[in-house]
């Protein structure tokens, strides 16, 4: 059963979520150059594509698409497909070779050959559904205007936190020509890999994206950006706007670059109560996602939030094709509430990958039991834990691929019980 919940301009959200202006009637994003007087967004001025590199994804779709973008449109599939959050990382021996030669996480995330090597690299090792670029949900903040570094003990650091209305001079439209790297990876992957698997872009929500730069990096209290909430909540929703169309724009230009699916991580969307999380983080991906579906709606969008188990329902709403579980959500129960009509990706919970094979083959047969034949992603809960055993990602890949859904025909799934 759908909990029941109130959209932004009902008189069920908090006072708060109606204070402060909205953002196109707003003469700051006038004044600042975000929108014109007559209240029309203005586009970013578009990356110089060859068009030998704008792929088919935003037109159309073909029997000959990968296995994983054919299970995200819940088309029939023989098995499930699978990949991980985190795939390329430290867990393996030839990205931490990788990383003594190139010890800048920014470089090795904005250089396109090392960026091609390391997304390839667990390809090459096990084969999965879904190649994901190696990139960073922050990595196109430079393009719009804000400037970041990455410290070994801080994490990333924003150098100019935005938290008024003067902070929000320093943003303007996204520049995706700064962003080629990315757009030149994906074109890569898409020719190395082909058919054979899927190749993912992500992005960061506007929520989440909103909370390194108001919090000004990593935060385990989102203390200041939630107090922004009810002490300056026009400021916050002009930031959340442009967050939302820049992100936008940055979706298209992963898809004409090659990608087939898109990943958005509302990553500390979790941290919000449900109905803050109705007022400050959905409506902003609704927004994404409307524009999208206009412009790319063969390209199937999975949302994934860590610690989402109260949000699930309003997850649904949103418009994605896939919903992203983490391993604390129990994937029958999952599958109950969301029901049969959307994609469903996860959960085995990362930790079992440490232990012994037997184990995970297990939980991973009960995680597709529970998900059923049609729509399901496998995946982790969320994303690979560095110190992971090589052998043990190795085997859950080859455990997916020995699943086939059409010799087993008294396969009954958990998702098959769910009553319409």
């Amino acid at each position: 059963m759908a909990m029941a919940f109130s959209p932004l301009t009902t008189s069920g959200c908090s006072s708060y979520c109606n204070l402060g202006l909205s953002w196109k009637s707003s003469s700051l994003f006038v004044e600042l150059g975000f929108l014109s007087n007559g209240s029309k967004g203005v586009s970013a001025k578009p990356a110089k594509l060859n068009a030998s590199k704008v792929f088919r994804a935003c037109v159309s779709s073909s029997s000959s698409d990968p296995l994983l973008v054919k299970a995200a449109r819940r088309e029939r599939v023989s098995r499930p497909p699978a990949w991980m959050m985190r795939q390329a990382g430290r867990y393996m021996a030839v990205y931490r070779k990788l990383a003594e030669k190139h010890p800048s996480f920014r470089e090795r995330s904005e250089t396109t050959d090392l960026i091609v090597e390391i997304s390839l690299q667990p390809w090459e090792a096990f084969h999965p559904d879904g190649v994901i670029i190696f990139s960073d949900i922050l990595t196109p903040l430079p393009a719009f205007g804000v400037q970041f570094d990455i410290e070994d003990v801080r994490g990333p650091v924003i150098q100019s936190p935005i938290r008024s209305e003067e902070g929000l001079k320093s943003l303007h439209s996204i520049d995706l020509e700064k962003l080629q790297f990315v757009g030149d990876s994906l074109s890569i992957l898409r020719k190395e890999v082909g058919e054979q698997a899927a190749i993912l872009g992500f992005v960061g929500a506007p929520w989440t994206i909103a909370t390194y730069i108001v919090e000004g990096g990593t935060t385990r209290t989102y203390t200041k950006i939630k107090d922004m909430c009810h002490t300056a909540p026009h400021v916050l929703r002009a930031l959340l706007s442009h967050l939302s169309k820049a992100i936008a724009e940055y979706i298209v230009y992963q898809v004409e670059s090659g990608a087939h699916c898109i990943q958005i991580f509302d990553s500390w969307g979790g941290q919000l109560p449900p109905h803050m999380w109705d007022c400050w983080s959905k409506p902003y991906i609704d927004e994404i996602v409307g524009i999208i579906k206009r412009k790319c709606p063969q390209t199937p969008l999975v949302l994934y939030i860590n610690g989402n188990g109260g949000l699930l329902e309003r997850m649904k709403t949103t418009g994605v094709d896939v919903i992203g579980l983490d391993w604390t959500v129990d994937m029958a129960d999952g599958r109950r509430r969301l029901g049969t009509d959307i994609g469903i990706q996860g959960n085995v919970d990362p930790a079992t990958l440490f232990c012994p094979l037997p184990a995970l083959t297990d939980e991973i047969k009960r995680v597709v039991k529970s998900a059923g034949t049609s729509g399901h992603i496998l995946n982790l809960g969320h994303g690979v834990l560095v110190g992971t055993p090589e052998e043990a990602v190795a085997h859950f890949f080859d455990v997916a691929k020995s699943f086939d859904f059409d010799k087993v025909e008294d396969h009954v799934s958990e998702a098959d019980k769910v009553v319409a």
